[in-house]
């Protein structure tokens, strides 16, 4: 066993220890719908995704950033969607054949009414679900919530620690850690046991390299773009843990949470090359590998991405973005009703920003993830309210 082994050898079994169920493993209802949120913890600059490419405003903003207008004879220019949309030349081989079978929709001027622009308050509120003004329970996710409704449903988060979208859900969720450094599984006594284990062996200085305590990364990494990930792997490691995520969720859950960190772009965030483009690259790659790894099971599948809000529109002066508002959600699957941007929307013009900074939210997203659960599990109205209490579900005939 080599050290990149013996690394990916620990990383495995420190995740399988942190995964708990309650009794025996057991197979879901077949056919029965299947869904997983994916939050970008940072909140992603939606406009070098869905590039808003027929608005003169967009380049007069973005200098550096922007992504060029549609162009056959430049691979770096944005695949057009229609008149007004195009997408980041970046998931031309993963998202944009999914967009072609009419299996990926998007959601711009989404998000939530918070204008907080806090990481930590916005990501709490989406989480919990409840109303703007509403007596904040931290005990109470609306995922949680969902589960409660549902019979056959099996719920798991593939995180570290149950995220707060779970919390309050009355019985066990289980929850297993996608990350791939042994570092977050194990803890001091752990490690003091498994480095006895190898001490005098050819693989002790791995050991030790690879359960080296926090304490060892460096002070730089503890600023806000790391902070604002809340510990949330990268988009790299959600792309290598796909077939994991799709075998769990093909045998044996129906409502599923992974978070992807490293969203936070206030510097250097690039366009078709950079921290952003290498970020929507992979993640990107993990949604296609997770499509294709479902097989005959995607067509029973519905994946919803989102993040706490989106980037200022402009870009600053340190050639990134800042924290904004309203943001775009996309949703996939086998029985999507894609190859669209849905939702309410406006021209994107400098009149038509919120405070001349930030998309406006005309989507809120517990009224469209009320409508996509009405169409999926059949809920009522009654049952809609208990998920997102006095939300309006509005229905986008997204599935």
């Amino acid at each position: 066993m080599n050290r990149r082994e013996f690394l990916l050898a620990a990383a495995g079994a420190a995740a399988a220890s942190t995964l708990s169920f309650s009794g025996r493993l057991f197979a879901a209802p077949a056919n029965s719908p299947r869904f997983l949120l994916v939050f970008l913890r940072g909140g992603y600059d939606c406009n070098n995704l869905l590039v808003p490419c027929g608005s003169d405003f967009y380049y007069e903003s973005r200098p550096t950033l922007a992504i060029a207008k549609p162009d056959l004879d430049n691979p770096d220019s944005a695949m057009a969607l229609d008149a007004d949309w195009g997408l980041n030349p970046v998931v031309r081989d993963t998202l944009y054949p999914l967009w072609q079978k009419k299996q990926l929709a998007f959601i711009p001027f989404a998000g939530t009414n918070d204008l907080s622009r806090s990481h930590f308050e916005t990501q709490d509120h989406i989480e919990r679900g409840e109303p703007l003004g509403h007596e904040a329970n931290y005990r109470s996710g609306f995922l949680a919530r969902l589960s409660g409704l549902l019979t056959g449903t099996p719920a798991i988060a593939f995180t570290n620690n149950l995220p707060l979208s779970f919390q309050g859900a009355g019985h066990d969720i289980p929850n297993i850690s996608l990350k791939g450094d042994p570092r977050a599984h194990f803890n001091e006594r752990q490690a003091a046991i498994l480095s006895g284990m190898y001490k005098g062996t050819s693989l002790a200085q791995a050991t030790a390299d690879g359960l080296a305590l926090p304490k060892t990364i460096s002070a730089d990494l503890r600023n806000e773009m790391v902070a604002a990930s809340r510990g949330a792997p990268s988009a790299h490691n959600f792309a290598a843990e796909t077939q994991r995520i799709a075998t769990l969720m093909r045998d044996q859950y129906r409502l599923g949470f992974v978070d992807v960190g490293g969203w936070d772009t206030h510097v250097n965030q690039g366009n078709t090359k950079g921290g952003l483009a290498n970020n929507l690259k992979n993640l990107g790659e993990g949604l296609a590998a997770y499509a294709d790894a479902l097989g005959g099971a995607w067509n029973d599948t519905t994946v919803v991405v989102l993040s706490e809000f989106g980037r200022t529109f402009r870009e600053n002066g340190d050639h990134g973005t800042d924290h904004g508002h309203g943001t775009v959600h996309w949703v996939l699957g086998g029985q999507v009703a894609g190859g669209r941007v849905a939702g309410e929307q406006l021209a994107v013009a400098q009149q038509n920003l919120l405070q001349n900074r930030d998309y406006q939210v005309l989507n809120d997203y517990r009224d469209v993830l009320g409508g996509l659960f009405a169409r999926l599990w059949g809920l009522n109205a009654g049952q809609l309210q208990t998920v997102f209490p006095q939300a309006k579900p509005r229905d986008l005939q997204l599935v």
